[in-house]
């Protein structure tokens, strides 16, 4: 299957008159035409990031799943230089769809382990990836209390009612829902209580020296309780040292991520 990539004209006046914008676009279009080549030959493969328990002696409470796409060569293509590009487009659908369909497979052959993933509002609603997510809580008994999706605040907000709607049709099948970057998006603190959100992810952006700095105790301080209020479970993101993780134990942190606990890797 072929997928579309944009195309950028060499007489295109705006290129021509801004030398920038035209290596910009060309480097787009190079980016969007690795990631249709690597989707089309199925180069996609999951590396698992270990959430952990905020106790004295952290063991992984969960993974999340983070989607690697490679190039012809086996290298990966930088999530960061294609994922503001695709979010909106199909290509986005079709990595939620692979993302996905890689969580089923390992949560099939690991009864063990927890996987979240993270998911777009806009593909709740696409049909490829519904039937995949239906096709796998269906052949697998109790796989979905062991399925966790991830939806960043602005994709929740986006489109708000279709997530709700979703989530109360997904969790009496046993999967769980966390709102990632918590606190640095547009969620209204009065739409908390119409999502049913079992975790939220703090933004790393307050967690960063959190140790000594007062501002981000502050905010965070107030998350937490405002996580806990509604029952949802606090995990803090970006976590890089002792300080910063003994800090945030002291404010009742439930759980952490961060490379204080490992980098992703494509083993568990």
């Amino acid at each position: 299957m072929q997928y579309a990539t944009p195309q950028f004209s060499e007489m295109d006046e705006t290129a021509l008159l801004d030398p920038l914008h035209y290596a910009m676009a060309s480097r787009d279009g190079d980016v969007m035409t690795l990631v249709g080549d690597a989707l089309s030959a199925e180069r996609a493969r999951l590396a698992f990031h270990p959430i952990v328990t905020a106790g004295a002696e952290p063991r992984v409470a969960f993974y999340e799943g983070l989607v690697r796409l490679m190039d012809d060569a086996g290298r990966i293509i930088p999530a960061a230089h294609f994922m503001p590009l695709v979010e909106q487009t199909g290509f986005g659908r079709q990595i939620d769809c692979i993302t996905l369909s890689l969580a089923l497979k390992m949560l099939q052959q690991n009864p063990e382990i927890r996987l979240s993933v993270n998911l777009s509002a806009r593909s709740i609603g696409d049909g490829a990836w519904r039937r995949t997510l239906d096709r796998g809580l269906r052949d697998n008994d109790g796989l979905g209390d062991r399925l966790i999706f991830e939806i960043s605040e602005t994709s929740a907000m986006m489109l708000h009612e279709n997530v709700i709607r979703f989530m109360a049709e997904m969790q009496p099948k046993g999967v769980a829902f966390a709102l990632d970057g918590f606190g640095a998006g547009m969620t209204a603190f009065r739409y908390l209580k119409e999502f049913f959100f079992d975790l939220v992810k703090i933004d790393k952006s307050f967690i960063k020296g959190i140790q000594s700095d007062p501002d981000n105790q502050v905010l965070t301080e107030a998350l937490v309780t405002v996580a806990h209020q509604f029952e949802m479970f606090a995990i803090a993101d970006g976590v890089e040292t002792e300080e910063e993780a003994t800090y945030l134990r002291e404010i009742g942190v439930d759980c952490l991520q961060g490379y204080l606990y490992g980098v992703p890797k494509f083993t568990l």
